[in-house]
């Protein structure tokens, strides 16, 4: 009997042999990284040498490495600009980067703050109010490749506004599509390890020198006073290994095979005649993606149904963000791009890596397209913008 395949590598990509090593090493070592003792100072040896593991494969100093529980928390930095700051979201960023901005809306420590589609009326170019712009590199639903806007004058311009700061979630790029936060010129970014073949329940929060926010979390004043509470050794070890071989094997080129596995799946399924569509595909659409990602729409067969069918056929795919799973309503990402809301409702995505086997991807293509054949049929009802994505 063949067993099942995993293909939802952008929810959680499996644990790297060398994170895992990594994690069974710093299980033997007892100290506290904040002791000055010789088990602890055991302990700290793990953590700086993860710092900079980690620092290397973002391209960013070590001293700009801040440690979290995950991509989650350190996108709790939003809540801590200084007063006085807006913070716009990017419609097709990822949820938590909407729901930190909702939450510091109601705290009484920054003033209210707007996430929104389109700039508000009170931040414009007339306004000396200070704006923090957060957005996704890589689209986790779709795996379109949205780059940041040019800094321009110091700022970062974004539909008429000229923002201050740049927030990067680059939790689904690390590793797949080459990136350096010195590069991009971000002052922040998100970064979660078991996207990389690390552990979960690990991540960071890269700030850059100098800019100046409040603590995410306070308390004893770990990681440079910037998130307090006792670091988690283990994790740590394990995403600083796993983040350097994921860079190793970028540059080796080993996901150039997964990019065209990945193609001619789309080519084998993506069908407009037969209802389906991909929206990493089409005139005026922005073609760049994450080499292992493919989301497909067939307005009319409900994602969540497409998943379950493929399941039971020995396939682990999604209806799009894990941490949306349960909660069964349109895309907000596709709904952002343009399309309506049967559309938003009848996406799967499909992520693989690079041990994915061409056998199981065409086995894949041709157990869904016997499904779709037996699916009620659906006129696509589809708008595109034709401008781009999130721009």
């Amino acid at each position: 009997m063949t067993g099942r395949v995993y293909f939802d590598w952008n929810a959680t990509a499996p644990l790297r042999v060398e994170a895992r090593e990594a994690m069974i090493a710093a299980m033997a070592v007892a100290g506290n990284p904040s002791s000055i003792h010789a088990e602890g100072r055991a302990a700290r040896a793990l953590v700086e040498k993860a710092r900079g593991q980690l620092a290397a494969a973002v391209g960013c100093k070590p001293s700009e490495v801040i440690f979290t529980s995950g991509a989650t928390e350190a996108a709790s930095v939003l809540r801590n600009v200084p007063e006085g700051h807006a913070v716009l979201v990017d419609p097709t960023a990822h949820d938590c980067l909407w729901a930190q901005v909702r939450a510091a809306g109601g705290s009484p420590q920054s003033v209210p703050q707007s996430v929104t589609q389109s700039v508000p009326q009170s931040v414009t170019q007339s306004v000396t109010q200070s704006v923090t712009l957060a957005m996704g590199l890589a689209n986790n639903e779709t795996g379109i490749v949205t780059l940041p806007p040019e800094k321009s004058d110091g700022k970062w311009p974004w539909h008429g506004v000229k923002a201050d700061w740049l927030l990067l979630d680059v939790v689904q790029a690390l590793g797949r599509v080459p990136f350096s936060f010195a590069w991009s010129g971000a002052d922040m970014a998100l970064v979660s390890a078991h996207k990389f073949g690390g552990p979960k329940g690990v991540g960071a929060l890269i700030l850059r020198d100098g800019v100046d926010v409040s603590p995410i979390m306070a308390g004893g004043g770990q990681e440079m006073g910037r998130r307090a509470g006792t670091e988690n050794v283990i994790g740590i070890a394990g995403m600083g290994a796993a983040a350097a071989a994921a860079v190793r094997d970028l540059a080796d080129g080993v996901w150039k095979r997964t990019e065209q596995l990945r193609n001619n799946l789309e080519s084998a399924l993506s069908d407009p005649a037969k209802g389906t569509i991909s929206p990493g595909m089409g005139p005026g659409m922005v073609n760049d993606r994450l080499p292992n990602t493919l989301c497909l729409i067939t307005p009319g067969w409900k994602g969540e149904t497409q998943v379950m069918q493929m399941d039971l056929a020995g396939f682990a795919i999604s209806a799009g963000s894990a941490c949306s799973s349960g909660k069964v309503r349109p895309s907000r990402v596709l709904q952002a791009m343009g399309f309506d809301e049967v559309a938003a409702s009848s996406a799967i995505r499909v992520s693989f890596g690079p041990d994915a086997q061409e056998a199981d991807v065409m086995r894949f293509a041709e157990r869904w397209q016997a499904l779709r054949e037996k699916r009620p049929m659906a006129e696509p009802t589809v708008t595109l913008r034709k401008t781009g994505v999130g721009r």
